[in-house]
């Protein structure tokens, strides 16, 4: 089997190995009192998922090789979480999640957010339409959408895929 699944409960061990695999890249490049290791516990994914994230992966035989989350809140759809296995990156799996994601959004703006000193974080959204907002609007966005501590808003950026990005893309 290849493409993209919904993930359930009894994908959580592979979504964390996932996560906390490729969150390595964070280490030494996010402010260091936000980096810990594990970077999600088994407790963080439970409240994530509890808080409408629902995750997909894309799947190879029988290897998940990446996942991505959205998550539906008022009038905008977050992507929550998208994480691709070192093994398998640049090689198109976190940019087909990220597509998926977008069909699946009927919400006139779809936002991320990632570390503002992720660079190839940034780079990746970009590259799928993405664009940054500005440092006001990001606060603000943070603030309503996200549930994140003042010191992860202050070290973030938030980025926007509107709705005439969206109807162009379906």
């Amino acid at each position: 089997m290849q493409g993209i699944v919904e993930l359930l409960p009894g994908h959580r061990a592979a979504i964390l190995t996932i996560i906390n695999d490729a969150a390595h890249a964070y280490e030494g490049v996010i402010p260091h009192d936000r980096w810990k290791d594990p970077y999600m516990s088994a407790e963080e994914l439970a409240d994530e998922i509890g808080a409408g994230v629902q995750f997909y992966g894309w799947v190879h035989g029988d290897t998940l090789r990446g996942i991505a989350g959205i998550q539906h809140c008022d009038d905008v759809d977050l992507i929550r979480h998208c994480y691709v296995s070192t093994d398998f990156q640049r090689q198109g799996v976190g940019s087909a999640l990220l597509r998926y994601l977008i069909g699946l959004t009927y919400a006139p703006e779809v936002l991320v957010g990632t570390w503002k000193d992720a660079t190839w974080a940034i780079r990746f959204y970009k590259r799928h339409g993405f664009e940054l907002v500005s440092r006001e609007e990001k606060d603000r966005l943070l603030q309503r959408y996200w549930d994140i501590p003042q010191r992860q808003i202050e070290t973030s950026v938030v980025l926007r895929y509107g709705e005439s990005l969206l109807h162009h893309a379906k």
